[in-house]
């Protein structure tokens, strides 16, 4: 990265300052933020040149990224500023001039129970090995639940995490575990470079940033079957669809033998969304899938379609549907009825689930009651908080 513009730091001290998520640099507008989900100007601040956004874009790359810009007209990369934070960037071509999208990526990794994740996800760290998928769209906090569950594992187990991201957000010290993080077209050429290499690194645990093509997909089932714990995320709504992504990669001809691979190796999937919270901020909602059984012979014979009834009826293995968790939410009194159900598919669900939520919250303060002072603070039910997208 070369000097620091002053423009561009002073831009990202105000977003970060602000609490947004994203900065937005395109010619023609002022610099944008996204927060809670909503695109805001920067108030009295000039309309941005070309010049200026060729300028902060060219200060943050090397030699070896401006080249890769100029030649494919979009490059990902990472950068950290000291005492501010780390950022992921798209800087991409146009209308014949370049413009930056940077998602701000906090230093400290924020806990699952910071995050109101489901003790599912407890569960499902703690797998010898398998394949973990954490979906959701984009911008629906998928890095940060990884991250913290990733983190979790470096807090608690003696074991070498190997991460294959494009690009690196999270920065993850060496705790109990041995950390190494590989960003592609910086330490390996691809994904599949990088999967491929595993096998050879020694990892328990693998995180890839995403599963993007059949090479990375075939590469890290093989990785599940084979003793490592893969943690990696997919751009769909929920896990049938996840699960039907990477099936659909394939041939024709070998999607029944990846379905019986995809079956046996699965052991859960996360899909999230993030909804704008009743007084700022944004807060998470999450389906929860546990491969048990029955779940496997769906996927096996290729009915994932019938999975979302195995789900709303597996609340004893931690299992949930998206509308079971949006209907806590509006019990808690932290996403509005109007929030949740615009934002499911089943909004008939959410009003069924409501008073089931209420009644559980209820006992649950009952129970909080009966054991003041015995409690941590952070719990699942009602610590949900604003989640970085």
């Amino acid at each position: 990265m070369s000097e620091q513009d002053p423009m561009l730091m002073s831009l990202l001290h105000a977003t970060v300052n602000s609490g947004a998520s994203d900065l937005h640099l395109t010619i023609g507008r002022p610099a944008t933020v996204r927060r809670d989900g909503v695109l805001v100007g920067f108030e009295n601040v000039p309309v941005l040149t070309s010049e200026e956004i060729d300028r902060m874009i060219f200060s943050l790359l090397d030699d070896r990224q401006k080249a890769e810009l100029e030649k494919e007209k979009q490059i990902d990369f990472s950068f950290g500023v000291p005492g501010m934070g780390r950022f992921r960037a798209n800087a991409f071509s146009q209308r014949d001039s370049y413009a930056l999208a940077l998602r701000v990526v906090p230093f400290r990794v924020r806990s699952l129970e910071e995050l109101g994740a489901p003790p599912a996800c407890l569960t499902l760290l703690n797998k010898p090995y398998g394949i973990v998928l954490v979906v959701g769209p984009t911008g629906s906090g998928k890095s940060t639940t990884l991250a913290a569950m990733v983190d979790r594992i470096n807090e608690t187990k003696p074991v070498h995490i190997l991460t294959i991201e494009d690009p690196v957000e999270y920065v993850h010290d060496h705790k109990m575990a041995m950390v190494n993080q590989r960003e592609v077209g910086t330490d390996v050429t691809t994904f599949g470079a990088g999967l491929k290499s595993a096998l050879r690194e020694d990892p328990d645990v693998i995180l890839l940033g995403e599963m993007r093509d059949l090479e990375s997909m075939e590469i890290s089932l093989s990785l599940a079957e084979t003793g490592h714990l893969v943690f990696a995320t997919l751009h769909t709504n929920d896990a049938a669809q996840a699960l039907d992504r990477i099936i659909d990669v394939f041939p024709a001809e070998r999607r029944d033998q990846i379905q019986i691979m995809l079956a046996g190796a699965l052991q859960g999937v996360i899909s999230q969304r993030l909804l704008p919270a009743i007084g700022g901020g944004r807060v998470a909602g999450y389906e929860v899938m546990i491969a048990n059984d029955a779940i496997r012979n769906l996927v096996r014979e290729g009915k994932t379609r019938q999975m979302r009834n195995m789900i709303s009826t597996g609340g004893a293995e931690g299992m949930q549907t998206i509308e079971m968790d949006l209907a806590r939410l509006v019990a808690a009194g932290l996403v509005s009825i109007e929030t949740a159900t615009e934002s499911s598919q089943y909004p008939k669900e959410i009003q069924a689930q409501l008073a089931t939520a209420r009644a559980q919250l209820q006992a649950q303060a009952t129970m909080a009651t009966g054991q003041a002072g015995s409690s941590g603070s952070g719990t699942y039910e009602d610590a949900a908080q604003s989640v970085p997208a």
